[in-house]
This record gives structure tokens, C-alpha cells and sequence, in this order.
């Protein structure tokens, strides 16, 4: 895998397509680029690895961030980019209303597709020494921190701020294969906003409901900004600690996949703010029917609610075992068909 997925080897190293067949790959994994970002769990990398094109992809950011334009470059990240955004704007709303109303069953699914990455990387870290074992334990507490560090939603400047940091963790983590992109932002408390402000922005152009759509900006422009500098900048920066350390990095990614499933913990539900209490310096009260902040007068959406952990029926906690097969089968398949296994193209001491 690691052989695949490193940038300066020779050309024999990376899989060449007639110009046809790559712009078609290209389209085909941007569109499951865009639908991975959009489940915690299942890596966007991996989508691109799956298809073949993932070399090309980090040869196409290195040189377009360095100002080195290659028609053939050009034409690949342009296909894989567009058709990403599409899907991406095209399925926001669904995944999020899902998240909101069936959190546990979702989160279920998530971790699931989370552990489905762990053998495979187990299998490409064999034998397993002291060093790895460290970077693993560094990556489950950076998981941990995440998970029981919650942050306080923002506004304001610290708002902008907060979205343009998930916007940069969310690309980062979506350029190396095995981390989800959707999985930090579902821990960094900017998951569902995020893919409600991409839904409205969507709805609102094609209703050419202009207002709606300069409402999302807030969201939306510092989000892009921080998925932009952590693409060019976080992709280079992968390719050279794969280079250079690459047991220890792939050590913290499966401390990092290991660590997940402490924030996704899936018996946890939305429960509604109590009609009379304050919610973010507001007080709530009800208007039309709807929960609402007096002051300023903004309704207080199912996605602004507060989680909460509740015990699950036995029907609960057998269909969530259900569902996190389900999922791990299905990470664990496509990272499978993605190369996730490439033990004999790294070159064991048999073929070296």
C-alpha cells in the first residue's frame, strides 16, 4: 500500500491509464471521495486508492500547489475534485437528517466503518515493536482528548476560526487513506453543521433563494478555506512523513482508529432545551409552536440540541451489534479492494 501511495518513486511505481480511462477513474472516485467524507469512518483516500487513482491525485496537488501545471495533472484533479463536490452537496442533507434523528443507529454504522480499518493496518505494521506501539498509544489519546473535550459552540470571530480549524482537520484527514475526515469533524462538534450549512447553501441555489444561501456563508467560506490550505498543505506534509517515518505514522493511524469508537459511543440522543433555561446566553422560549431564543429570536434546531446518553432496550443493543458488523465489513471490504493488503508489492526479503 505504502508503495502505491508514496509521490517520488518511478513511474513503474504508479499504475498509468490511457487518458480515457483515467479521467473516468478520476470522475469514479471523486464521487466516492465525496460520499466517504460525508460517513465517519470510512476514509476518502481509501475511495481514491480503491480506484487506482490516488498516486495521481497527490502528484496532481503537489504540483498544482508548486505552480507546475501539467495538462494531464490538471485534467485529473479537476475530475476527481468537481465530481467529489457534487456528490458531496448532493447527499449532505440526507446523511445529516439521519445523524440528527437516528443518532444511534448511525453512530452504530460509524463504528463499524471506523474498526474496519484496523486489520488492514495491523497486517502492514507486522511485527509490531516498541516504536509503533508507542505511536499508537499517542494516536488513541489524541482520540480520547478529542472525545472528552468538547467544545463550546463559537460565534463570532471564534466562530469563523473554529470552522476554518474543522475545515483544515477535515481535509487532512480525508488526504491519508484509513483516517475519516467526517469522523473529526464529528468530534470536533462541526459534523452536522457543517453538512446542514452545505444542505441550505445547495437548496438554497436551486431555489435562487439568495438570502438563503448568504446565510450559510459563514459557514461555508471559512470551511472551504480550511479544506483548501489542508489539502495542499497537509497532503505535502503526509508525503513526507510516509517517506521518512512511515511505521510511526501508520503506528498513530491505528491509535487514531483504535481511539475512535470513544466518541461513538452510539446510545446518545439530541434531548431539547427546557422551555424557561438559558441555551447559549439566551433565554428559551416557545414561538409558533417552536423552541425558540428570546433575544434573538432564532429558532433552536433538533441539530443545536444537546447530547445526552441514554440505556438501550435489548433490541437497542442487539440491532447496534448488528449494524457495527455491517459496517465493519464493509470498511474492511473496500479498503481490501483498495489495496489495503499490499504486503507483497512493498517487497518482503524473498523478492528484495
Amino acid at each position: 500500500m505504502m508503495e502505491t501511495m508514496r509521490t517520488e518513486g518511478t513511474s513503474e511505481e504508479q499504475p498509468e491509464y490511457r487518458g480515457e480511462a483515467l479521467a473516468a477513474r478520476s470522475v469514479i472516485g471523486g464521487i466516492l471521495m465525496g460520499l466517504a467524507n460525508l460517513v465517519p469512518g470510512i476514509s476518502g483516500g481509501t475511495m481514491l486508492l480503491a480506484t487506482g487513482v490516488y498516486p495521481q491525485f497527490i502528484h496532481g496537488v503537489a504540483e498544482v500547489s508548486t505552480f507546475r501545471f501539467r495538462p494531464r495533472s490538471v485534467l485529473t484533479l479537476a475530475c476527481i475534485v468537481i465530481s467529489a463536490l457534487v456528490a458531496f452537496l448532493a447527499f449532505a442533507g440526507p446523511v445529516s437528517g439521519l445523524v440528527i434523528l437516528h443518532r444511534w443507529v448511525m453512530y452504530s454504522l460509524f463504528i463499524g466503518l471506523t474498526l474496519g480499518g484496523v486489520p488492514v493496518l495491523w497486517r502492514m505494521l507486522r511485527p509490531v515493536d516498541a516504536g509503533v506501539v508507542v505511536a499508537a498509544v499517542v494516536g488513541i489519546a489524541c482520540m480520547a482528548l478529542l472525545a472528552f473535550v468538547q467544545p463550546e459552540p463559537a460565534e463570532g470571530s471564534r466562530g469563523y476560526l473554529f470552522a476554518f480549524i474543522a475545515g483544515l482537520a477535515g481535509a487532512s484527514a480525508m488526504v491519508l487513506p484509513g483516517v475519516s475526515g467526517g469522523y473529526l469533524l464529528l468530534l470536533l462538534g462541526q459534523y452536522v453543521t457543517i453538512l446542514t450549512a452545505v444542505a441550505a447553501f445547495k437548496n438554497g441555489l436551486t431555489a435562487g433563494d439568495w438570502a438563503a444561501v448568504s446565510g450559510t456563508l459563514h459557514t461555508i467560506v471559512p470551511v472551504g478555506l480550511g479544506v483548501l490550505v489542508g489539502v495542499v498543505g497537509v497532503s505535502n506534509l503526509i508525503k513526507v512523513l510516509l517517506d521518512r517515518f512511515e511505521r510511526a505514522t501508520l503506528g498513530v493511524l491505528l491509535g487514531l482508529l483504535l481511539g475512535a469508537i470513544i466518541g461513538l459511543w452510539p446510545f446518545q440522543e439530541g434531548r431539547p432545551p427546557e422551555v424557561g433555561t438559558i441555551f447559549r446566553g439566551d433565554t428559551v422560549v416557545v414561538v409558533d409552536g417552536e423552541l425558540t431564543m428570546e433575544q434573538a429570536g432564532r429558532e433552536i434546531k433538533p441539530s443545536a440540541w444537546e447530547t445526552a446518553f441514554f440505556t438501550p432496550s435489548t433490541g437497542q443493543a442487539a440491532a447496534a451489534c448488528g449494524l457495527i458488523i455491517v459496517g465493519f465489513a464493509t470498511s474492511f471490504g473496500i479498503a481490501l479492494i483498495g489495496g489495503g493488503d499490499r504486503k507483497q508489492d512493498q517487497g518482503g526479503p524473498s523478492d528484495r
